[in-house]
């Protein structure tokens, strides 16, 4: 699932795989839970968590891993040693397998993200 049509998160977790759906519903509630006074939308055919209408983090299932969108750079680099040896790109981190994400760093990014504005890629 590259990009999916889904009008709501709800609609969406409900066509993931069956593989991949615990993984995403825990990352959703972890966004929930850390990321107060974010708004949960859908953008670009996956969910996103925008403050002051700007998509600050998402997730994914994509064919080949589970996608965690990071759009601040300023939290990117100050995780750069927390985040050395992910499968990163500019601003996605991947999990290879949904046994395999890591909610602990997970949590710290969204606190970090949640705890003041900053600039998004």
């Amino acid at each position: 699932m590259v990009q999916s049509s889904a009008r709501t998160v709800d609609d969406y977790l409900d066509e993931v795989p069956d593989e991949r759906r615990a993984a995403l519903g825990e990352l959703r509630r972890l966004c929930r839970a850390e990321l107060a006074g974010f708004a949960e939308v859908m953008a670009y055919g996956m969910p996103a968590y925008e403050r002051d209408g700007v998509a600050e983090i998402a997730f994914a299932g994509q064919k080949q891993y589970i996608s965690f969108y990071l759009m601040r750079s300023d939290v990117r680099e100050a995780f750069t040693e927390r985040l050395a040896g992910q499968d990163m790109g500019k601003g996605c981190l991947r999990f290879r397998k949904a046994a395999a994400v890591d909610f602990e760093l997970v949590r710290e990014l969204l606190r970090a993200t949640a705890a003041r504005p900053g600039t998004v890629c």
